[in-house]
């Protein structure tokens, strides 16, 4: 196994959500959030053991081709993501605005997991794994990640952080009490407190205020969006049925009107677009929006049958692209025989 993908199934796979504790919501989820910087202006949080544990996750694991991989992650490092793996929460803060936009970020994973063990694996796996200490904590990343490596650290028993160099190191300062959580910035916090916490995964995110006023000086017919100052975004999936909304929070009762009105007309537009294909149709039937004096909503709630039907259609469509592609380096690799053998001639 090549040392970059070893190292990418000890951190990312366990990160990004492939556990015996409590649900996303509680202390636990505090426990998380607790130790993100409050320079973030927006989290992610993903209930992973409810969504890898849901009936249409497990089914697509098991008949996947990848499933004797994903065999191989658990007996490698001991931890099995639909058992150990309980939430994710991202981090992630945003400055400047245009070419001069910088994004950084920073996870962190709760998990059941043995240390001493997972570490052994890693280091057995990356013979030149790059190690550094910080405040008491070992980070460690891949060699073969020159430029802004991802670096893991193991902040407890519990906890896994994973991120570039300065944000975890960030993160770290939170752990240790030598600078404040997310929790302490007011507008974050006051958007959790709104937000829909038992989703299985939400977000939330405070727009500085240079963003939105530089959208609009690019683009003046995006005016009506100039007071939207944050977005709440939940998913969820019940009654066999995955759930949608995005809430762009601020504006006033008539621009967040002609907002929806405009995107509802775009969704005529593209159920007439939709021709043959009658999913597409749906689909766009399904979604809402509606307005209201601060918030301007979309929301949309597919069933399983639906959601079949569309992988189906994308599943067509990528053959469709392969094999016209493939159709394409044929013509391409008969055109150059047959310029050899006039050459042979």
């Amino acid at each position: 196994m090549k040392k970059r993908t070893a190292l990418g199934l000890a951190l990312i796979l366990v990160a990004f959500g492939l556990t015996g504790c409590k649900s996303a919501g509680g202390s636990k989820l505090n426990d998380l959030l607790s130790v993100l910087p409050k320079t973030m202006n927006g989290v992610v949080v993903i209930d992973v053991h409810r969504a890898i544990t849901t009936e249409v996750v497990d089914k697509a694991i098991k008949d996947s081709a990848e499933y004797q991989k994903y065999q191989e992650f658990i007996k490698q490092t001991g931890i099995d993501p639909q058992k150990d793996i309980q939430s994710l929460v991202i981090g992630f803060s945003t400055t400047g605005t245009g070419e001069e936009a910088l994004a950084s970020g920073a996870g962190v994973v709760s998990l059941v997991y043995d240390k001493t063990k997972l570490l052994a694996k890693i280091k057995e796996l990356t013979p030149n794994l790059i190690e550094q200490t910080y405040e008491g904590i070992v980070l460690f990343a891949s060699p073969e990640e020159k430029d802004k490596p991802m670096f893991g650290a193991f902040l407890d028993e519990t906890r896994i952080a994973i991120g570039n160099e300065a944000d975890i190191k960030s993160v770290i300062d939170v752990f240790k009490k030598k600078s404040e959580s997310v929790l302490k910035n007011e507008k974050v916090a006051a958007l959790i407190k709104t937000a829909n916490t038992n989703a299985m995964a939400w977000s939330v995110i405070a727009f500085p205020p240079e963003m939105m006023k530089d959208i609009v000086a690019k683009n003046p017919m995006a005016a009506d969006l100039a007071d939207i100052h944050a977005l709440s975004i939940f998913f969820d999936y019940a009654n066999k049925a995955l759930q949608l909304e995005i809430k762009g929070l601020g504006g006033d009762a008539e621009k967040n009107k002609k907002l929806a009105d405009t995107l509802n007309g775009f969704k005529a537009i593209g159920g007439m677009a939709a021709g043959e294909k009658p999913e597409v149709g749906e689909l766009l039937n399904k979604i809402e929006v509606t307005s209201a004096p601060d918030n301007i909503r979309i929301f949309a709630s597919l069933p399983d049958e639906l959601l079949n039907k569309l992988s189906k259609t994308a599943e067509a469509q990528v053959k469709e692209k392969l094999a016209g592609t493939k159709g394409e380096e044929k013509k391409a690799e008969d055109k150059k025989d047959e310029k050899k053998a006039e050459i042979k001639k």
